[in-house]
């Protein structure tokens, strides 16, 4: 029942009826969880999984899962694809949740994950072909940092990627440029927390790797909200300039895809949709949204490009002004 004078928002994040679409109990290995996966299509048009695989110690590696159609029939890799490394002591307590970005001009996939040690959580990078065999560039922000994704062209000559770093003060989303996909530098902040009580207050972060559309970088993000019963992951859009990356154009006020089923709402991690990959389907508009639920297992669901920045259009603040280079920036190497 709809209240009288209170208009019922879009559904703009269509689930899948086969949710979960991967849990443990699809795991050819024994397994805990299975969820925040990066997501790609592949040359032959074969959609890839990279999913983030909790074993029963509470520590993460990555598995790959290949679908033809993106959301049944999934092949498995039957040992984990890409596992804490001996040679890397950033990688010592697991890998979790990677962004997948393909470059053209590398010819090669770009993951940007988060490594944790002892030290905390930071964020590092590894090349691929084919997702069998890995060049590991180890850390390109050091703890406290994650939600990371590469952008997948230079802009003026540099790389850039967006990461969220944590101070004692903030827990923003930042930009960072390179010119060889070794060393950052040059950061500013894109995306600030807002305060009080907003669903993204606090801390924000990058949820899927950001898309090029007409208006500019389309970018599904989240905020964490705290509550009396714990924390509340909810996802929301903004949109930052073609040629300009750390331009923000436009944020939306409200969220628009947060907790709803059961599998969202109860898990290891409860009320979490967390989306780490999607992947345009050939209409050249269709999202397939791949998003962690309640850190157990991986949903699906389906968007519209064109949708999502109607919405964001008609829920959105505006900045003032450019962001301005923030404390938080680390001087390149």
């Amino acid at each position: 029942m709809t209240l009288p004078g209170r208009k019922r928002s879009p559904v703009l994040f269509h689930r899948t009826d086969d949710n979960p679409i991967l849990s443990a109990a699809h795991w050819p290995y024994p397994a805990n969880s299975v969820f925040n996966a990066g997501a790609t299509r592949l040359q032959d048009g074969t959609t890839l999984l990279l999913c983030r695989v909790e074993d029963f110690r509470g520590l993460s590696h990555l598995t790959a899962a290949r679908s033809r159609d993106g959301v049944s029939a999934w092949q498995i890799d039957p040992e984990p694809t890409l596992s804490p490394h001996p040679d890397h002591p950033e990688e010592e307590w697991g890998i979790e949740d990677p962004r997948i970005t393909w470059l053209p001009e590398e010819g090669r996939y770009g993951v940007l994950y988060t490594a944790y040690c002892r030290n905390g959580p930071g964020v590092a990078l590894a090349l691929t072909e084919d997702f069998r065999t890995f060049e590991r560039r180890g850390l390109i922000f050091p703890p406290e940092d994650k939600d990371a994704a590469l952008f997948p062209r230079r802009f003026d000559g540099q790389w850039a990627a967006i990461h969220r770093p944590v101070t004692h003060v903030s827990a923003n989303m930042n930009l960072s440029y390179s010119e060889n996909l070794r060393h950052f530098g040059d950061t500013r902040t894109i995306l600030e927390a807002r305060q009080g009580a907003w669903w993204d207050a606090n801390k924000v972060g990058m949820s899927a790797p950001p898309i090029e559309t007409p208006e500019g970088w389309l970018v599904i993000y989240h905020g964490v909200k705290r509550t009396g019963s714990g924390v509340l992951y909810r996802n929301g859009l903004a949109l930052f300039d073609l040629e300009r990356p750390d331009q923000l154009i436009r944020r939306s006020d409200p969220w628009c895809f947060g907790p709803r089923d059961l599998a969202e709402r109860v898990g290891d991690v409860n009320n979490v949709v967390f989306p780490c990959g999607t992947t345009l389907q050939d209409d050249g508009d269709t999202l397939n949204v791949y998003y962690g639920q309640a850190d157990t297992s991986i949903g699906l669901a389906h968007a519209s490009i064109r949708q999502l920045l109607a919405w964001l259009r008609e829920n959105s603040s505006v900045p003032e002004a450019a962001p301005a280079p923030t404390s938080d920036a680390v001087p390149a190497d």
